[in-house]
Protein backbone atom coordinates (compact mmCIF):
# COMPACT_ATOMS: atom_id res chain seq x y z
CA UNK A 1 0.00 0.00 0.00
CA UNK A 2 3.24 2.58 1.01
CA UNK A 3 4.54 1.40 -2.57
CA UNK A 4 1.51 1.95 -4.30
CA UNK A 5 0.74 5.40 -2.59
CA UNK A 6 3.64 7.07 -3.07
CA UNK A 7 5.16 6.20 -6.38
CA UNK A 8 1.80 7.07 -7.80
CA UNK A 9 2.36 10.44 -6.44
CA UNK A 10 5.94 10.80 -7.29
CA UNK A 11 6.73 12.37 -3.57
CA UNK A 12 7.38 11.24 0.20
CA UNK A 13 6.25 14.81 1.76
CA UNK A 14 2.76 13.40 1.15
CA UNK A 15 1.54 13.83 4.60
CA UNK A 16 -2.12 12.68 3.48
CA UNK A 17 -0.48 9.67 2.62
CA UNK A 18 1.57 9.57 5.98
CA UNK A 19 -1.69 10.43 8.00
CA UNK A 20 -3.43 8.08 5.78
CA UNK A 21 -1.45 4.78 6.77
CA UNK A 22 -0.78 5.52 10.15
CA UNK A 23 -4.76 5.88 10.45
CA UNK A 24 -5.28 2.90 8.50
CA UNK A 25 -2.19 0.94 9.94
CA UNK A 26 -2.63 1.65 13.50
CA UNK A 27 -6.49 0.40 13.10
CA UNK A 28 -4.87 -2.87 11.54
CA UNK A 29 -2.03 -3.61 14.64
CA UNK A 30 -4.94 -2.72 17.16
CA UNK A 31 -7.29 -4.95 16.27
CA UNK A 32 -4.87 -7.63 14.86
CA UNK A 33 -3.40 -7.41 18.50
CA UNK A 34 -6.90 -7.59 20.26
CA UNK A 35 -8.26 -10.82 18.46
CA UNK A 36 -4.85 -12.65 18.78
CA UNK A 37 -5.49 -12.83 22.42
CA UNK A 38 -9.22 -12.93 22.49
CA UNK A 39 -9.72 -14.93 19.21
CA UNK A 40 -6.77 -16.45 17.65
CA UNK A 41 -8.77 -19.03 15.60
CA UNK A 42 -10.65 -15.72 13.84
CA UNK A 43 -7.28 -14.25 13.47
CA UNK A 44 -5.85 -17.75 11.39
CA UNK A 45 -9.22 -17.58 8.94
CA UNK A 46 -8.49 -14.14 8.38
CA UNK A 47 -4.89 -14.44 7.21
CA UNK A 48 -6.28 -16.29 4.03
CA UNK A 49 -7.52 -13.26 1.84
CA UNK A 50 -7.75 -12.45 -1.89
CA UNK A 51 -8.55 -14.28 -5.58
CA UNK A 52 -5.98 -17.29 -4.44
CA UNK A 53 -7.56 -17.82 -1.36
CA UNK A 54 -10.95 -18.53 -2.46
CA UNK A 55 -12.58 -21.75 -2.93
CA UNK A 56 -15.75 -20.93 -5.30
CA UNK A 57 -14.73 -20.21 -8.97
CA UNK A 58 -17.15 -17.39 -8.58
CA UNK A 59 -15.51 -15.88 -5.61
CA UNK A 60 -12.22 -16.28 -7.32
CA UNK A 61 -13.13 -14.02 -10.65
CA UNK A 62 -14.99 -11.44 -8.30
CA UNK A 63 -12.30 -11.08 -5.98
CA UNK A 64 -9.65 -10.59 -8.57
CA UNK A 65 -11.72 -7.68 -10.13
CA UNK A 66 -12.43 -6.36 -6.57
CA UNK A 67 -8.80 -6.49 -6.00
CA UNK A 68 -7.87 -4.44 -9.50
CA UNK A 69 -10.83 -1.79 -8.24
CA UNK A 70 -8.90 -0.83 -4.76
CA UNK A 71 -5.89 -0.83 -6.54
CA UNK A 72 -7.20 1.55 -8.80
CA UNK A 73 -9.26 3.52 -5.64
CA UNK A 74 -5.33 3.75 -3.87
CA UNK A 75 -3.51 4.47 -7.20
CA UNK A 76 -5.93 7.09 -9.12
CA UNK A 77 -6.55 9.31 -5.42
CA UNK A 78 -2.53 9.61 -5.03
CA UNK A 79 -2.25 10.38 -9.22
CA UNK A 80 -5.20 13.28 -8.30
CA UNK A 81 -2.69 14.46 -5.60
CA UNK A 82 0.21 14.86 -7.92
CA UNK A 83 -1.38 16.11 -11.16
CA UNK A 84 -3.99 18.68 -9.11
CA UNK A 85 -6.91 16.99 -11.00
CA UNK A 86 -9.47 18.10 -7.95
CA UNK A 87 -7.31 21.11 -7.22
CA UNK A 88 -6.78 22.01 -3.40
CA UNK A 89 -8.70 20.04 -1.35
CA UNK A 90 -9.48 21.46 2.34
CA UNK A 91 -7.56 20.15 5.49
CA UNK A 92 -11.41 19.30 6.94
CA UNK A 93 -12.09 16.79 4.02
CA UNK A 94 -8.69 15.00 4.51
CA UNK A 95 -9.72 14.56 8.30
CA UNK A 96 -12.99 13.59 7.61
CA UNK A 97 -12.12 10.75 5.08
CA UNK A 98 -9.85 9.44 8.18
CA UNK A 99 -12.45 9.65 10.47
CA UNK A 100 -14.89 7.23 8.24
CA UNK A 101 -11.94 5.14 7.21
CA UNK A 102 -11.82 4.65 11.65
CA UNK A 103 -15.53 4.32 11.93
CA UNK A 104 -15.40 1.21 9.14
CA UNK A 105 -12.89 -0.28 11.21
CA UNK A 106 -14.50 0.34 14.66
CA UNK A 107 -17.67 -1.71 12.51
CA UNK A 108 -15.58 -4.31 11.75
CA UNK A 109 -14.18 -4.59 15.47
CA UNK A 110 -17.85 -5.19 16.85
CA UNK A 111 -18.66 -7.84 13.84
CA UNK A 112 -15.53 -9.41 14.73
CA UNK A 113 -16.56 -9.50 18.16
CA UNK A 114 -20.01 -10.92 17.78
CA UNK A 115 -18.90 -13.83 14.70
CA UNK A 116 -15.75 -15.67 15.23
CA UNK A 117 -16.67 -17.31 11.50
CA UNK A 118 -15.86 -14.17 9.61
CA UNK A 119 -13.21 -15.48 7.67
CA UNK A 120 -11.67 -13.31 4.83
CA UNK A 121 -12.96 -15.74 1.81
CA UNK A 122 -16.44 -17.31 1.33
CA UNK A 123 -16.61 -21.02 2.73
CA UNK A 124 -18.25 -22.93 5.60
CA UNK A 125 -16.98 -24.86 8.12
CA UNK A 126 -17.79 -27.85 9.44
CA UNK A 127 -18.56 -26.01 12.87
CA UNK A 128 -20.25 -23.15 11.67
CA UNK A 129 -23.24 -21.74 12.66
CA UNK A 130 -25.46 -18.57 12.02
CA UNK A 131 -25.56 -15.76 13.44
CA UNK A 132 -28.07 -14.25 14.26
CA UNK A 133 -28.29 -11.60 17.50
CA UNK A 134 -26.04 -8.12 17.48
CA UNK A 135 -25.62 -5.86 14.32
CA UNK A 136 -26.40 -9.19 12.55
CA UNK A 137 -30.15 -8.71 14.08
CA UNK A 138 -30.45 -6.14 12.26
CA UNK A 139 -28.69 -6.55 8.73
CA UNK A 140 -27.42 -9.51 6.96
CA UNK A 141 -23.53 -8.50 6.42
CA UNK A 142 -22.67 -5.97 8.54
CA UNK A 143 -19.07 -6.10 7.88
CA UNK A 144 -19.73 -5.14 4.16
CA UNK A 145 -21.96 -2.02 6.01
CA UNK A 146 -18.91 -1.49 8.12
CA UNK A 147 -16.31 -0.85 4.88
CA UNK A 148 -18.63 1.30 3.01
CA UNK A 149 -17.47 4.34 5.04
CA UNK A 150 -14.22 3.07 4.83
CA UNK A 151 -14.05 2.65 0.89
CA UNK A 152 -15.56 6.26 0.65
CA UNK A 153 -12.71 7.86 3.16
CA UNK A 154 -9.84 6.27 1.33
CA UNK A 155 -9.90 9.16 -1.60
CA UNK A 156 -10.77 11.58 0.84
CA UNK A 157 -8.44 10.77 3.09
CA UNK A 158 -5.76 11.06 0.43
CA UNK A 159 -6.85 14.25 -0.71
CA UNK A 160 -8.56 13.49 -4.00
CA UNK A 161 -12.59 14.03 -5.22
CA UNK A 162 -11.66 12.23 -8.64
CA UNK A 163 -10.62 9.01 -6.42
CA UNK A 164 -14.65 9.12 -5.44
CA UNK A 165 -15.60 7.50 -8.86
CA UNK A 166 -13.32 4.62 -8.30
CA UNK A 167 -15.55 3.69 -5.95
CA UNK A 168 -18.25 2.83 -7.21
CA UNK A 169 -16.92 -0.44 -9.07
CA UNK A 170 -15.74 -0.92 -5.54
CA UNK A 171 -19.37 -0.48 -4.27
CA UNK A 172 -20.19 -2.98 -7.34
CA UNK A 173 -17.85 -5.40 -6.55
CA UNK A 174 -19.11 -5.85 -2.91
CA UNK A 175 -22.56 -6.03 -3.82
CA UNK A 176 -21.42 -8.65 -6.37
CA UNK A 177 -19.73 -10.51 -3.63
CA UNK A 178 -22.32 -10.10 -1.34
CA UNK A 179 -25.17 -11.93 -3.69
CA UNK A 180 -23.29 -14.53 -4.83
CA UNK A 181 -22.36 -15.44 -1.02
CA UNK A 182 -25.79 -15.55 -0.08
CA UNK A 183 -26.26 -18.09 -2.67
CA UNK A 184 -24.00 -20.09 -1.09
CA UNK A 185 -24.72 -20.08 2.44
CA UNK A 186 -27.96 -20.90 1.38
CA UNK A 187 -27.19 -23.86 -0.37
CA UNK A 188 -24.21 -24.61 2.28
CA UNK A 189 -25.12 -23.51 5.67
CA UNK A 190 -28.48 -25.02 7.71
CA UNK A 191 -30.30 -22.53 8.88
CA UNK A 192 -29.23 -19.77 6.76
CA UNK A 193 -32.65 -19.57 4.33
CA UNK A 194 -34.65 -19.05 7.61
CA UNK A 195 -31.88 -16.43 8.99
CA UNK A 196 -32.35 -14.40 5.28
CA UNK A 197 -36.60 -14.90 6.04
CA UNK A 198 -36.36 -13.05 9.24
CA UNK A 199 -33.37 -10.38 8.69
CA UNK A 200 -35.08 -8.61 5.61
CA UNK A 201 -32.14 -6.17 5.04
CA UNK A 202 -28.61 -7.16 3.67
CA UNK A 203 -27.03 -3.79 4.18
CA UNK A 204 -29.03 -1.20 5.59
CA UNK A 205 -32.28 -1.39 7.48
CA UNK A 206 -35.14 -0.34 5.03
CA UNK A 207 -32.89 0.74 1.69
CA UNK A 208 -31.56 -2.29 0.82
Amino acid sequence: MLVMIFLAVGSMSYWQGWLFLANFCGWCAALTAYFVKRDPALVRQRLSVGPGAEREPSQKRIQLLNSIAIIALFVVSALDCRFGWSGTIPVAVVLLGNVLIALGFVGCFFVFRQNSFAAATVHVTQEQRVISTGLYGMVRHPMYASVLPMFLGVPLALGSYWGMLVVLPVLGGLVARLLDEENHLVKQLPGYADYREKVRWRLFPRPW
